[in-house]
């Protein structure tokens, strides 16, 4: 191609390349100080006029970036924040997990700012101040140190980081409530195209779109029986099924509410009892997401150029692909090979060779087969 000057037109902001700047710049000098002027690659003058060129370039860049700042489908972090506002919504911050523990020790003893941990080294802030009563029991709630969807199931929190003098034990009767991962602008964008659909015409839709909009909310799912039988899922005829992570119960069955359509049951194990303008009260069910913990185990066979931190780099392709299936999607043995082969810049030139890879679900066996999650 050949230089042009910047311009916008139906299909959005056009600029030219950085090397069609620069050979513009070049053609530009010969004209001024004769075609006879040296501008080859190793000249000073080449050099200046490649060096004035890139910053031109930048400043093309930032246009393209202010221009993609306008709509929410190409818009980036505060930009897209801002934008989003126009929809009611926001970008959900991280959440830290927490857990109901049971400490254990000599009556009145004080644990000051204490920290337990879990049988996978995550340690968990306890309230800055517990004194242990006559009971030698005490039940408080520990936040995990880390953000995002940290599970520690029932028996796992035994750990105590901060001994204290007459504090003997500690443990989680209970499995932990999972934070989340501050959105990406990736998941705020879907979300906000589904919460322009509250207005749409099909109830459904509404109601979806309703769910996203609520603060908090990160995943959701909503099934529609219309039948009059109970479907493949078991779910009771003429009946939505929600099933939302995330968000205040009554505020995501207030959007359940003002959004189903007429005479449709509300399925679910949550129930908020809601009052509506005339005094009558409606019962609003949905179902918060049951969490299966996916153990992985990947072989690979080292090559040249393989260092520890391709290893972390697998684990953590893992755990990203893991935590972001939806909720009842099946797990794929296939993705999980994609994922980890990602740890790599060039699949031409491999650092590794996966020998073995399977997964199951905590506590069974290990499978090369895919694994289904219950509606």
């Amino acid at each position: 191609m050949t230089y042009f000057s910047p311009y916008i037109d139906g299909a959005g902001l056009h600029i030219p390349t950085y090397n069609d700047t620069r050979d513009q710049m070049v053609q530009d000098a010969k004209n001024v100080f004769g075609q006879d002027i040296y501008l080859e690659i190793d000249s000073q003058d080449y050099q200046w006029i490649a060096s004035v060129a890139e910053k031109i370039y930048d400043s093309f860049q930032l246009a393209q970036y202010v221009y993609n700042n306008r709509s929410p489908s190409t818009a980036i972090g505060v930009a897209l924040d801002s934008l989003i506002k126009i929809n009611g919504i926001k970008r959900a911050v991280a959440v830290f997990s927490t857990c109901l523990v049971t400490l254990q020790g000599v009556p009145n003893t004080q644990i000051i700012n204490g920290v337990v941990s879990d049988i996978n080294e995550n340690s968990w802030d306890l309230p800055s101040l517990i004194t242990i009563p006559e009971g030698e029991s005490i039940e408080v709630t520990a936040t995990c140190q880390i953000a995002g969807p940290i599970v520690a199931n029932s028996g796992e929190i035994t750990g105590i980081v901060t001994p204290t003098y007459g504090w003997n034990s500690v443990i989680n009767n209970v499995a932990s409530i999972p934070g989340m991962e501050q959105e990406t602008d990736a998941q705020l964008r879907a979300r906000q195209a589904l919460s322009t659909a509250v207005p749409s015409q099909t109830i459904l839709e509404g109601t979806k779109g309703a769910i996203a909009a609520v603060s908090g909310v990160t995943r959701f799912v909503v099934y529609e029986n219309d039948t009059d039988t109970v479907d493949a899922n078991g779910f009771p005829a003429h009946s939505i099924t929600c099933v939302v992570e995330g968000g205040i119960d009554s505020e995501v069955a207030s959007a359940i509410y003002l959004n189903k359509g007429i005479g449709a049951y509300t399925n679910g194990g949550v129930l908020v009892t809601i009052t509506d303008s005339y005094g009558q009260t409606v019962n609003i069910r949905f179902y918060r997401p049951v969490y299966k913990d996916i153990e992985v185990v990947v072989n690979v066979k080292a090559l040249p150029g393989y260092t520890s931190e391709i290893t972390e780099q697998i684990k953590q392709n893992l755990t990203d692909y893991l935590g972001g299936l939806s909720i009842g999607e099946d797990l794929t043995i296939s993705a999980l090979w994609g994922s980890s082969l990602l740890a790599m810049n060039d699949l031409r030139s491999p650092l590794f060779s996966i020998t073995s890879l399977t997964a199951a679900v905590q506590g069974q066996l290990q499978g090369t087969t895919d694994i289904t999650m219950n509606h």
